[in-house]
């Protein structure tokens, strides 16, 4: 699974099975079909893999919908944030089927859409707000993963004693090297030369590499890195910005880079899993970005994995969002105001230029990284669940 929820949640789901809960995963793909894996049942209904269009939305959550009425009852039902308004399905098959509900909620639906440049009718905003307040209240357990969003939540009207942080949490991968892909491919070593195989596809002598690893979506800001791309390119620099995944916006970079002339991005697809350790460790710092309007409602990923490598994160966004606080907290990095590609570029001479700054930030993402393990996430997350089942179970 390419996208950051998708990874978590197949890590989740493979520790619910392994404690001997019975797992049904209902997701959507490009052909309909069952299949099974590490003992979960994954049942996929047809709808685009990338969805464009509320109908095209729509439709997909009415067929998961209707597959989930038809399965038989478990004790809980899990929604995510995709499709939008899935927290809701959850609360009519929670009701229908008399069992649990725990809403993991990622990106925060409908409150989001302006963000993503989604344009709704205000009637049309306020009555989705509505069906979300009243299918959240109903869940036995609200699990976010940043304080913003727990925040915006409680002050939105949720019981906070419905609501749990659990922080995401990075790749398996990365925790562990030895760990093999879904294909069965292994974690690949440098080669004789020293080039890892990351590296020769880039057919390029290293540089200060910023790294912008993951999904460059609609909540991404990216004109600010291209500026600052361009202004280094100027100065003739020896940083370079080089971006792995795709997403909505990895066209517009395509053409942006070859309208300016930028030779300091390179652009690459998703590489496979096997890869995952040496495309990270291959950054000397690592971007995230999120819009300003966003925060409490999208809570990025990319931190995580940057961590779990230790290298320095430069945020573009919020100074109250959890990404923000995180690098604060642990002092693993810094936070640039959006749309100011100035302050990206003192920014990134920092850290190219000071051993000690870049030393710094090293050492708060080891310590960042014994905090935001797979290992506390998932146990805290299993707590979660099996507290909202004991009475169920009689214990």
């Amino acid at each position: 699974m390419r996208g950051a929820t998708g990874r978590v949640l197949k890590d989740l789901a493979k520790s619910f099975a392994h404690e001997g809960w019975h797992v049904t995963v209902i997701s959507s793909g490009p052909v309909a079909g069952e299949t099974r894996e590490s003992g979960i049942r994954i049942i996929r209904v047809k709808g685009a893999e990338k969805p464009s269009g509320a109908l095209s939305y729509i439709w997909v959550w009415v067929k998961m919908l209707y597959l989930a009425l038809r399965l038989k009852r478990r004790h809980i039902v899990v929604t995510m944030s995709d499709p939008p308004m899935l927290v809701y399905a959850g609360y009519i098959v929670a009701k229908y089927k008399k069992c649990r509900h725990i809403n993991w909620c990622h990106d925060l639906y409908p409150e989001v859409m302006p963000a993503l440049d989604m344009e709704m009718p205000d009637f049309l905003m306020n009555l989705f707000v509505s069906l979300r307040r009243k299918a959240m209240k109903k869940c036995d357990k609200v699990i976010v993963s940043g304080r913003c969003m727990a925040k915006y939540l409680t002050k939105d009207g949720l019981d906070a004693r419905r609501v749990a942080m659990v922080p995401n949490w990075p790749d398996l991968e990365l925790t562990d090297p030895e760990m093999i892909d879904m294909e069965g491919v292994p974690y690949e070593k440098p080669d004789v030369d020293g080039l890892r195989p990351f590296e020769k596809q880039l057919k390029t002598k290293q540089r200060f590499r910023i790294l912008y690893a993951g999904n460059i979506g609609l909540a991404h800001p990216i004109d600010a890195i291209l500026d600052a791309a361009q202004k280094l390119e100027e100065q003739d620099s020896d940083v370079e910005f080089v971006f792995v995944g795709d997403g909505k916006r990895f066209d517009y970079i395509a053409k942006e880079r070859s309208d300016r002339g930028l030779d300091n991005i390179r652009l690459l697809p998703y590489q496979p899993i096997s890869q995952l350790r040496d495309i990270l460790e291959s950054g000397d710092v690592h971007l995230i970005s999120l819009k300003e309007e966003a925060a409490g409602f999208v809570v990025p990923s990319k931190l995580y994995a940057a961590l779990a490598v230790a290298r320095p994160c430069i945020l573009i966004g919020s100074e109250q969002s959890e990404t923000a606080k995180v690098i604060r907290d642990f002092k693993t990095g810094c936070v640039v105001p959006q749309g100011n590609a100035d302050a990206l570029v003192a920014a990134i001479k920092k850290y190219r230029d000071s051993g000690e700054a870049w030393f710094e930030a090293h050492r708060g993402a080891v310590q960042a990284r014994e905090v935001f393990t797979p290992k506390q996430s998932i146990d805290a997350w299993m707590e979660k669940a099996w507290d909202v089942v004991k009475n169920d179970l009689g214990a």
